[in-house]
């Protein structure tokens, strides 16, 4: 059956009776239903306060979206993606899974394309509404940082309802990966910055860019995708809400989004505004400079909640360095990231209304992008592997016996705090070394303990 065909039977039957059509293509689809708790597009209505003027998603996709989008026949996808196979898929989650498969050119000609084609879980009436938000969503916004989406694909048949989109190919994956899995190489500093103003640019487009404000109600590190240039693009419109109208100041629903990311103040009442974003934009701010989850419950017990962590170590205190991850090898600007955890600290503000709007966001950023070379300097990448050098030999010889009390001047180098002296003699360091499997840290004080100079022995550095 084509894609459309559950569509086009619906609409002959509506002719027929003499009565209006109620569903004549996708949009109308999504602009007829209300949406519910799961997101979703919905028309202008008295729960908003919106007026007869409004401009709702699904009026604009009627005029801009509709023939944009590629329908796709689903034998097609079904042979792009070799049928489903195991060896093609990319990833899966609550939605369903994701595949890659390559289609011929909208015009025919030339070599196929490489897409990722999300086959949405069969779960009834919130599945579909989840993939038709999708589609009145993408239809209509178009920026460089959010995913763009080719076409979609929706068939009733023998097998139960078969919702399908079919996207742009991502070949870095997402953010997620890059800073979490172990098996992916390190995002620099300057590289991770670029990402999050990207990411922030895609939010503040939603926010702002639009004659509709559109709330994204899932910002993480997993849904900023990264094309083949680390490009950010935001991804998964499927929870994504039209923002308030008229002089109504949020909307009401219930609650959906990922634990550890959502805002409290929208947990906590359920009314949904755009910095609701702006908290969860903030969380992730975190995740990039300590390259931690927001939730591991694979740390000690005081560690594995990332804001409860970070909140011990103040942007403007000595210690605010040991929150930096440490993949970073201490090439980063101690200034521009101190500056990245101001900006988030206000991001996470209790009163939403005293969060930043995201056009702030990206201004700060934008600043903070340009006063970074394009390349860590010679001097800075030969004194951080430096730092790494020391730090492996310590861990083969610094016992608990040899913490001391803070008493350590000079600056510090990123995660670390070296003090050479003497032709190279090493000083004093900081505790945050993982030495014989134990995090050797003060928990009861507010300053990290560093090793006394009394206790460990001086040790000079090979050549």
């Amino acid at each position: 059956m084509n894609c459309l065909g559950w569509l086009k039977k619906r609409r002959s039957k509506s002719k027929g009776s003499g009565k209006r059509a109620t569903t004549t293509t996708t949009a109308s689809a999504v602009s007829t239903s209300r949406s519910d708790d799961s997101g979703g597009v919905r028309p202008a209505s008295k729960s908003t306060g919106s007026t007869s003027s409004h401009r709702s998603i699904s009026s604009l996709y009627e005029e801009r979206g509709h023939g944009q989008l590629r329908d796709f026949d689903y034998d097609e996808l079904q042979a792009a993606t070799n049928g489903f196979s195991r060896a093609q898929k990319l990833g899966e989650g609550g939605f369903g899974s994701v595949y890659k498969g390559f289609v011929r050119p909208p015009d025919g000609k030339g070599d196929r394309l490489a897409v990722a084609v999300k086959c949405l879980n069969q779960r009834g009436l919130q599945g579909h509404k989840q993939w038709l938000a999708e589609v009145q969503f993408l239809g209509v916004l178009e920026h460089p940082n959010l995913v763009k989406l080719l076409g979609y694909c929706a068939v009733d048949g023998e097998r139960g309802p078969q919702r399908l989109l079919v996207y742009e190919y991502m070949p870095n994956k997402s953010l997620e990966d890059h800073l979490f899995v172990r098996a992916y190489t390190p995002l620099s500093w300057n590289r991770r910055l670029q990402i999050i103003l990207g990411a922030a640019e895609g939010l503040a487009y939603l926010h702002e860019g639009l004659e509709v404000q559109v709330i994204y109600r899932d910002f993480k590190a997993s849904n900023i995708l990264l094309d083949k240039d680390f490009r950010a693009k935001l991804s998964d419109f499927g929870l994504a809400r039209e923002g308030p109208t008229g002089a109504n100041t949020h909307v009401s629903t219930a609650v959906v989004g990922t634990h550890g990311y959502a805002a409290p103040d929208y947990i906590e009442t359920g009314h949904l505004t755009v910095k609701s974003d702006v908290w969860s934009f903030g969380v992730v701010l975190y995740e990039i400079l300590t390259g931690r989850r927001t939730l591991d419950r694979h740390r000690p017990p005081g560690e594995q909640k990332l804001l409860e962590w970070v909140s011990q170590f103040a942007p403007d205190s000595r210690n605010f360095r040991m929150i930096m991850d440490p993949r970073l090898r201490g090439e980063y600007s101690v200034k521009a990231a101190r500056e990245i955890a101001k900006l988030a600290e206000s991001c996470l503000l209790k009163n939403a209304k005293e969060r930043p709007t995201m056009s702030e966001v990206v201004d700060v950023l934008r600043r903070a992008v340009q006063a970074q070379p394009d390349t860590p300097t010679a001097a800075a990448s030969a004194k951080g592997k430096r730092v790494m050098r020391l730090i492996d030999l310590l861990k083969l010889n610094i016992s608990e016996a040899h913490v001391g009390k803070l008493g350590v001047d000079g600056p510090m180098l990123g995660l670390f705090e070296p003090q050479v002296r003497n032709g190279g003699e090493v000083s004093g360091l900081p505790v945050q070394l993982c030495c014989r499997g134990k995090r050797l840290m003060n928990q009861d004080k507010a300053m990290m303990r560093l090793i006394s100079p009394a206790n460990q022995p001086r040790k000079a550095l090979p050549p």
